[in-house]
């Protein structure tokens, strides 16, 4: 018999203890692979040349302050500032609470000015430009209510005292998150007694290298006044706001660690109940000549395979899974997508490797210091 053949001999002994040691490995993996993907998606927003160029003016207090509409014209002629662009918050309920997709006011010949990425068709844009109540929505928010071009739709206030009656007149996909709805920042003034107040102001900028600068000018210009200002890029805009939420990193990164050390304590228990009930056949390989490194080379690599294994079948079944599902249909819009990148899967990985050397080490060590004739004492 050769020595991999002998490996694979001892790890069918007891199928079922194999099945049930592969499948606590996996499940764990599994949970781990799907975690460190959510985590990526929350707290990682993604980037590109378009975003890089977009900064936001919002309340220095907090983003439930407002600003005045006042700032825009001053933001407008400020150096290296190309376009502007109103965007409020509106938070209304479709039909239902459980409904729940962003849903914004901007200035409508400004959006696909500021947010040059989303693609819509021009003749649609025209019409959403052209009606006071018109909306554009993103393709995945279309999909999920049936809508098409053409439907009205009504949102009930919850924020603000109105409720918009909109008609949808353009669908956008690609790029720019495609749950979105936007409509007239002129329709929602005029339904809500032209207050003059805007949750928060984009900005385009003409290139990355005025960033910084424009940066510290705005809120140079509005420090000391009713509602400064605090601006940001886009991409610590976003993570501010995801900060809201607590520390997800923190939280999510205990819950892998206890996944982590429970695999652990399960394979090291496995490896530990098949190495006592073989005391006798190691000390026979001891008496025929096996050293002790050669018989932790036997015993590393049985609970290398079994890790190995479980770990290749959780970590590509939460790829395959999370591949192939809608999350942002089972998430009601909280996450819009969840991709398993190749880095997950080799940090699984990684974590199946280690949890194979690590679980085994204890076992294999006290089956090297049992003497020939002490394991032969043993019974099977």
């Amino acid at each position: 018999m050769t020595i991999p053949g002998f490996i694979i001999r001892n790890a069918f002994r007891n199928k079922r203890r194999l099945i049930l040691t592969v499948l606590s490995v996996s499940l764990s993996l599994f949970l781990f692979t799907t975690l460190q993907t959510a985590m990526r998606e929350l707290t990682q927003p993604p980037t590109s040349e378009d975003a890089a160029l977009r900064i936001v003016v919002r309340n220095k207090v907090s983003l439930a302050n407002v600003l005045p509409a006042k700032y825009q014209p001053r933001l407008e002629r400020m150096p290296g500032v190309r376009n502007v662009m109103k965007l409020t918050w509106f938070g209304g309920i479709y039909k239902d609470k459980a409904n729940f997709f962003p849903q914004f006011a901007v200035d409508a010949g400004q959006l696909f000015y500021v947010f040059t990425e989303a693609e819509c068709d021009p003749q649609q844009m025209q019409d959403f430009l052209k009606e006071k109540n018109a909306c554009v929505v993103g393709i995945k928010t279309m999909q999920r209510f049936g809508w098409k071009i053409g439907d009205r739709i009504t949102l009930q206030g919850t924020i603000w005292g109105c409720d918009p009656e909109l008609i949808i007149r353009g669908v956008y996909d690609k790029g720019l998150d495609m749950t979105n709805l936007f409509f007239h920042h002129d329709y929602f003034d005029e339904l809500m007694g032209n207050l003059g107040l805007v949750g928060t102001f984009w900005i385009r900028a003409e290139n990355a290298e005025v960033i910084p600068g424009l940066v510290e000018r705005i809120d140079k210009a509005f420090a000391n006044s009713d509602a400064e200002t605090k601006t940001e890029t886009e991409r610590a805009f976003q993570l501010g706001f995801v900060s809201m939420f607590g520390n997800i990193k923190v939280l999510i990164g205990s819950i892998s660690t206890v996944i982590v050390f429970t695999m652990i304590l399960v394979t090291a228990s496995t490896m530990s109940m098949a190495i006592r009930e073989r005391s006798r056949e190691i000390a026979i390989l001891k008496a025929v000549g096996f050293d002790g490194r050669q018989i932790f080379g036997l015993i590393l690599a049985e609970s290398f395979g079994l890790a190995t294994v479980g770990g290749f079948i959780g970590c590509f079944g939460s790829w395959f899974l999370l591949r192939n599902i809608d999350i942002y249909s089972l998430s009601h819009g909280v996450l819009l997508k969840l991709d398993v990148t190749p880095s997950i899967l080799a940090a699984g990985m990684t974590v199946a490797v280690l949890l194979g050397i690590t679980s085994s080490l204890a076992p294999a060590f006290a089956s090297i210091k049992t003497t020939v004739v002490a394991g032969l004492k043993e019974l099977d």
